[in-house]
């Protein structure tokens, strides 16, 4: 144990207040937006995902060298053993526990900086992972696999802890762990960082809904466009969700963040207690907060920015989509203002129907419907220097494709695989 100990709520409430939710100064409101990308690496000849390891004959790892190297990527091995890649000037290219491959962008100063970015980094490595047996697939959950045939890859203690505790939870741990990926988009509090959080948490359930695209798992119809969302929905409610209650959204989050079994500190028992169960036991430190705070994974997760968590990943033809929808109703105060009183508070309840019934719900369909139209109109507002007319346009491309028409990528999906088997 090491550090500073735990001993004031009042404290940490601020700490919360001051590290997750920060406050912009007036006039400094900043229009930043990063994205974290994940994508399966499906073995081409064998439909798993591929391994890491750099001796396997389909490797990530090898893939992530040999793309890289005449590009000056760094490779960053941790204490533990595990590689990631900074690229010069842009973002990082990590792995998450089932092989999955992440991208994380720096922050844009646009919505179009951004895209550039993603489509600059990840269109040629997808075209290199095809050449080496790797289907970098974007979609949201591993379509081909049950949980046996996707074991865990990375075994750092953090993620041997992590699949530890989901395991005696049930298996949908696991599925999340090793087998989801997602398109997150981070976006800056501003000046009124609370209203954007709400916002952002009433919003959750329809990007799912729109942005569905996990139809199938370990070979099957699921009957649900989002079996990703299904998944998240039944890992763990004390650490996912919208921790949204009636009060101060700090008091809510913090009680929230307390009440999560600390997986990664457990007992010399090896109980997992709630971390308030630690702190009264005198045992709890401020590093060890900070750790556990990485553990909560919310639909919109306050970390500095808001990192929105809740679309499934999805193709570069439609990476503009999810990005105008999100920024255009945050950082437009007239498309906010129209989304607050379309949305109205957060609801779970909304956001497990959102996962299961997606665009088919018709009153999900029609909020949708209309959530993104006013995201469009807002992104629109924010003018050229933030989003190019050709990115609005893909954006439009999607929501007039889909959206409008009651339809998410998961609907492609299905309709392919009902004309291959005919």
């Amino acid at each position: 144990m090491s550090g500073p100990m735990i001993t004031d709520l009042a404290a940490l409430a601020h700490g919360v207040e001051q590290q997750l939710f920060p406050r912009a100064p007036a006039g400094a409101d900043m229009l930043r937006v990063g994205a974290e990308v994940e994508l399966l690496p499906i073995d081409l000849e064998t439909h798993r995902i591929a391994s890491i390891d750099p001796e396997a004959e389909v490797s990530t790892l090898r893939l992530l060298r040999m793309h890289g190297a005449p590009l000056r990527w760094e490779e960053v091995v941790s204490p533990a053993g595990v590689s990631s890649f900074h690229l010069p000037g842009l973002g990082t290219i990590s792995f998450e526990p089932g092989g999955q491959i992440e991208y994380s962008s720096a922050p844009g100063a646009s919505a179009s900086e951004l895209l550039d970015e993603l489509r600059r980094v990840l269109l040629p490595l997808r075209e290199a992972a095809r050449g080496m047996g790797i289907e970098l697939l974007c979609e949201g959950m591993d379509p081909w696999n049950p949980l046996q045939r996707a074991p865990l890859q990375l075994f750092t203690e953090r993620y041997c802890r992590m699949a530890d505790y989901f395991a005696r939870l049930g298996a949908p741990g696991g599925r999340m762990m090793r087998q989801t990926a997602a398109f997150q988009l981070c976006l800056d509090g501003g000046t009124q960082p609370f209203a954007r959080w709400r916002l952002l948490n009433a919003a959750a359930p329809y990007v799912s809904a729109i942005f569905a695209n996990s139809p199938f798992y370990a070979g099957h119809v699921t009957g649900r466009p989002s079996q990703r969302a299904h998944t998240w929905r039944n890992v763990d409610a004390s650490r996912t969700g919208l921790p949204f209650g009636d009060g101060a959204p700090v008091a809510a989050y913090l009680e929230f963040a307390l009440c999560a079994p600390d997986f990664l500190h457990p007992t010399p028992e090896g109980e997992q207690l709630p971390f308030v169960g630690r702190i009264r036991r005198g045992v709890a430190t401020e590093a060890e907060w900070r750790a556990h705070l990485t553990t909560l994974f919310p639909e919109v997760r306050p970390r500095g920015c808001f990192e929105v968590r809740s679309a499934d990943s999805v193709g570069p033809e439609s990476w503009a989509a999810p990005v105008a929808l999100l920024a255009g109703i945050a950082y437009d105060e007239r498309a906010a203002m129209d989304a607050g009183a379309l949305l109205g508070a957060p609801d779970l309840a909304r956001l497990r129907i959102a996962g299961d019934r997606g665009l088919t719900e018709p009153r999900i369909a029609a909020t949708a419907r209309d959530l993104f139209a006013i995201g469009l109109e807002g992104c629109g507002r924010l003018g050229p220097r933030f989003i190019s007319a050709g990115d609005l346009a893909e954006a439009r491309v999607f929501y007039e494709q889909y959206t409008a028409r009651g339809r998410a990528p998961a609907d492609d999906r299905l309709e392919a695989a009902l004309r291959k088997a005919s």
